[in-house]
């Protein structure tokens, strides 16, 4: 456990511990994209870990899916980040925005353009989505040109300078969880016959052009991705050749020298084996639902530098405070996860607020 208090080198900053913040989608932004002055107290609350990974921001309007997420590329949206990276920075810990395009999971009404969602290819994915008026079925997207493809990373890249003019430390791509990038690696969401359907390297050349894009814009040692080999979320099946794409893929990252990997384990041991074998830079590895007694056991393994958490960075703003004393954590409120006010968002009581 004491390793996690320890300094660690990542990219170009040095965290002060090797906690993370997962990014956690909590739909609290305008409707336009824009941060409000709540998300500043949210994150400045749980600036004692090591990193902030923010939750998912999209990098353009045809980025978003859910109600009410914040964007980063235009002057207002980065304005209310800058707000909030200014107030992280004070506090002591760093903040990589995670860039994250919907594809395919997306509504229009829940977007100012109202607009069809685009993806790899025409495949809903069969699942409901919430709305203003309710629940409502995912219609079907609209396949990505070739040309919009290009525009599509020409759209990551403008983020991430925008990330930076905000003030962030760094960018992470969203690659996982059934989303843009993880629908081009699934043959059930991309059924493509040109260079970025079909074949392993092909199905993984999307998220690599983002990647590199990113890096050359504000640097490597700024950029990082979050993976989630296996992940079987909205209809997004990545089949038996997923660990021959994986592999590819962090063969191909590793050359880049980017910030960190960032795993989201959901539980194929052989292949996060491989990943770390294949991958000599930072990995982060979170665990979805990891017991409390097993907090450290991923960086004391060698698996990996640091560890993230979620939920649990959610409810108790003290975190670091509570593994440190061995106190016992808020549990966290689901019915508040998403949209609404300061309740289950910054109203979450620390030891000391507590003890008061």
């Amino acid at each position: 456990m004491t390793q996690l208090f320890s300094p660690v080198k990542v990219g170009r900053y040095t965290f002060s511990n090797r906690i993370v913040m997962a990014p956690m989608t909590r739909s609290r932004a305008e409707f336009d994209g824009t941060p409000k002055a709540l998300a500043v107290t949210y994150y400045a609350q749980r600036a004692s870990v090591g990193l902030i990974v923010s939750e998912g921001t999209q990098p353009s309007e045809d980025g978003q899916g859910y109600l009410c997420t914040p964007g980063i590329y235009t002057d207002a949206q980065v304005a209310g980040w800058k707000a909030i990276t200014q107030t992280v920075h004070d506090k002591g810990s760093r903040l990589f925005i995670q860039l994250m395009h919907a594809g395919r999971m997306s509504h229009p009404d829940n977007t100012p353009h109202h607009r069809q969602a685009v993806a790899p290819s025409a495949i809903a994915p069969g699942a409901p989505m919430f709305t203003m008026t309710g629940m409502q079925p995912i219609p079907e997207p609209r396949g990505l040109t070739t040309d919009e493809i290009r525009q599509t990373v020409a759209d990551f890249r403008l983020a991430a300078r925008r990330a930076i003019e905000a003030g962030a430390d760094g960018v992470e791509v969203h690659g996982a969880n059934a989303y843009l990038i993880q629908q081009f690696f699934a043959p059930s969401a991309n059924t493509r016959t040109d260079q970025y359907g079909g074949s392993v390297e092909n199905r993984a050349r999307f998220a690599i052009e983002v990647v590199m894009a990113i890096a050359e814009e504000i640097g490597a040692d700024r950029t990082a991705i979050r993976l989630s080999p296996g992940a079987k979320l909205w209809g997004i099946d990545e089949g038996s050749e997923a660990p021959a794409l994986y592999r590819h893929l962090t063969t191909e990252l590793a050359q880049l020298g980017l910030a960190y990997v960032h795993v989201m384990h959901v539980g194929d041991e052989a292949l996060v084996a491989d990943i770390r074998k294949l991958w000599s830079g930072t990995l982060i590895v979170n665990r979805p639902g990891r017991a409390r007694e097993h907090i450290g056991t991923d960086l004391a393994s060698g698996l990996a530098e640091l560890e993230a958490y979620g939920q649990m960075a959610l409810a108790n703003p003290d975190f670091v405070e509570r593994l440190k004393t061995n106190a016992p954590m808020n549990p966290p409120d689901h019915a508040t996860y998403y949209g609404g006010d300061g309740k289950g968002y910054t109203d979450y009581p620390s030891l000391s607020a507590a003890a008061a």
